[in-house]
């Protein structure tokens, strides 16, 4: 843990997933620890040049916080990643206190996204018979109640979604409530954007997409299925995108890669970080505008979780539009 440049704030071991939100005319970076007892999320607040303006907590005493997803009202979901998780909902400004949501169901949470169009929120499941979820809460913007369904199907091809029926207080786990469940192995990343929801599993090392409207699960990226030379992503895990449509896939492992698949199907490797073999990519996020992006090395050149070793970086575009 190390003090954030300019502030008297001290940054929280094992960064993983974030996300950036506008302030004004600068923004904001949130990031979870994904670390026990203490785990929670931080922010750091930058203005319009980029500089940074101050860094503070937004939750605390919280559990192997993994990723997460941020809403269209503004607050950051943060995903407890045990097998009892909840998702709490926090404030990237620090005005208002974290709130824990049951309703969206106690398993090993790893991401979230939200579909505004469809006013769901799509969850991952880090198990390897983990299962994909969608939130449909009783007023959209308002996550204390509603009801949890899961994936159901043959997949891929047409999927439905079939209500969990006890998502908070369980002897089975959701995961085994619901005959049918697509299984997954493990659920990473979770990305929305135009009608689809990507989703990542590191186990098989395979991008999802869920096509919302159409009621479809695809395979936008599989590694076995590349038929020239090595697969140029493995490990995948946290997943982004640009508003032209390119998506950037961080590597648990791999090569310490971020990759971008971008609109056309074309993947590549964007960038690696050299000289962390034991860490991983996490929390892939790009600044309101755009222009930059920030991502961490969990567990930086030491590869040890509750060290001091994680780094938080920044890399400044432009990007493709």
């Amino acid at each position: 843990m190390k003090q954030v440049p300019g502030t008297g704030y001290v940054w929280h071991s094992a960064p993983d997933g974030g996300a950036c939100f506008p302030d004004g005319d600068g923004w904001i970076y949130v990031s979870n620890s994904e670390v026990p007892l203490v785990g929670g999320a931080s922010a750091v607040r930058f203005a319009a040049d980029g500089s940074v303006t101050g860094a503070y907590r937004i939750l605390n005493l919280t559990q192997i916080n993994c990723a997460g997803g941020a809403t269209p009202w503004k607050t950051w979901l943060s995903c407890e990643e045990y097998d009892f998780g909840l998702v709490y909902e926090t404030d990237p400004y620090g005005n208002k206190k974290a709130k824990a949501h049951p309703a969206m169901g106690r398993f090993k949470h790893e991401a979230a996204a939200c579909d505004g169009d469809r006013k769901v929120v799509y969850l991952t499941e880090d198990q390897r018979d983990g299962c994909f979820y969608r939130f449909v809460p009783k007023t959209w913007g308002d996550l204390s109640k509603g009801t949890l369904e899961v994936l159901v199907g043959d997949g891929p091809g047409p999927v439905q979604w079939k209500k969990v029926p006890n998502p908070e207080l369980w002897l089975k786990p959701t995961r085994e409530q619901v005959a049918g469940a697509v299984k997954f192995n493990g659920g990473e990343g979770c990305y929305y954007a135009d009608d689809v929801c990507y989703f990542t599993t590191k186990g098989d090392n395979r991008v999802w997409a869920y096509r919302a409207a159409e009621g479809v699960l695809d395979i936008a990226y599989d590694d076995d299925l590349v038929t020239s030379g090595e697969a140029p992503l493995t490990g995948v895990d946290n997943i982004t995108g640009t508003a032209g449509g390119d998506l950037y896939v961080a590597e648990d492992g791999g090569d310490m890669q971020i990759n971008v698949i971008t609109r056309e199907g074309v993947v590549t490797p964007f960038l690696e970080i050299v000289g962390h073999p034991d860490s991983e990519i996490t929390g892939p996020a790009f600044s309101p505008d755009g222009s930059r992006l920030y991502f961490s090395s969990q567990r930086g050149a030491s590869g040890v979780i509750l060290g001091t070793g994680g780094v938080t970086y920044e890399v400044t575009g432009p990007f493709r539009a």
